[in-house]
């Protein structure tokens, strides 16, 4: 904190206060060269489904990628892949599972037996474990990990904020009224903890007409354009509602997907990594 004097008894941060809170390491036999974390300002609006896909096309550019899901409460990486194994660990490490084109991923629910059971753990534990899947998973060389946050701005997304090196910030949102005041929230929660917003991605934007190709906007027409300009930050893209796709996604078939209106998203991560 800016007005900090250094005398943790007395102060009403203490226990909470970032320089304070042990900073996670990978074990030495992982290493990432770029960390990107995943935020929405509120859930639904495909946070995890920017992230699967982000993995997927920097993939199929011959990087190596793993996804840490660090949205513990409702984890939906393994089933956007059809990862349906348990992890298992060996030598004081936790092996990731691996999907079809050799994304590592690590999920909550690759510890559970029972997929549909909840974890009704207070923020701290579940802090404690977001950071064990950074330290003592075996990711090995990656030239991205990302990580799938949770939605909104509270104690885990605080707490990972703190723990984890992350390079850059990807923000999710959708064309809804809602959209300046949650955007607003998460872009001014990461630059008070200097973690970069790389930028925005508009998901559900709109729908493109079968027939004609015309961009219908289902939830409205989007202002993000000139809201960009109000807070400064860079629109890294805008992507339709695609039916076919949500059926992949549930399927577990997301390496299946084709999504061109993506590639300006990915790029933006690659020079971002550079």
């Amino acid at each position: 904190m800016a007005d900090c004097d250094h005398n943790c008894e007395t102060c009403a941060q203490n226990g909470n206060c970032s320089s304070q809170i042990q900073k996670a390491k990978m074990n030495e036999l992982s290493h990432a060269k770029h960390v990107v974390a995943v935020l929405s300002g509120k859930g639904g609006v495909g946070k995890s489904f920017i992230t699967s896909y982000l993995a997927v096309s920097l993939k199929r550019k011959g990087y190596t990628v793993g996804i840490l899901d660090a949205d513990v409460t409702g984890p939906s990486i393994p089933k956007a892949f059809g990862v349906k194994e348990k992890a298992y660990g060996e030598n004081d490490l936790i092996y990731p599972l691996k999907t079809k084109t050799d994304i590592r991923i690590m999920s909550a629910n690759c510890l559970l037996d029972d997929d549909s059971e909840p974890i009704i753990w207070r923020g701290v534990l579940l802090g404690n474990l977001v950071k064990q899947f950074y330290e003592d998973v075996l990711w090995n060389e990656l030239d991205y990990l990302l990580i799938d946050m949770p939605p909104g701005t509270g104690d885990i997304a605080l707490t990972t904020f703190q723990m984890i090196p992350i390079d850059d910030l990807i923000i999710v949102t959708s064309p809804q009224d809602l959209v300046s005041m949650v955007v607003t929230k998460a872009i001014k929660m990461a630059r008070m903890m200097n973690i970069n917003v790389l930028g925005v991605v508009e998901n559900m934007s709109y729908l493109k007409c079968p027939k004609c190709d015309e961009k219908i906007p289902l939830f409205g027409d989007s202002h993000l354009d000139e809201f960009s300009k109000k807070l400064d930050f860079k629109v890294l893209g805008k992507l339709p509602l695609v039916s076919e796709n949500a059926s992949k996604v549930d399927n577990g078939q997301i390496e299946d997907i084709d999504l061109p209106e993506f590639e300006s998203i990915t790029e933006a991560v690659i020079e971002g990594g550079k």
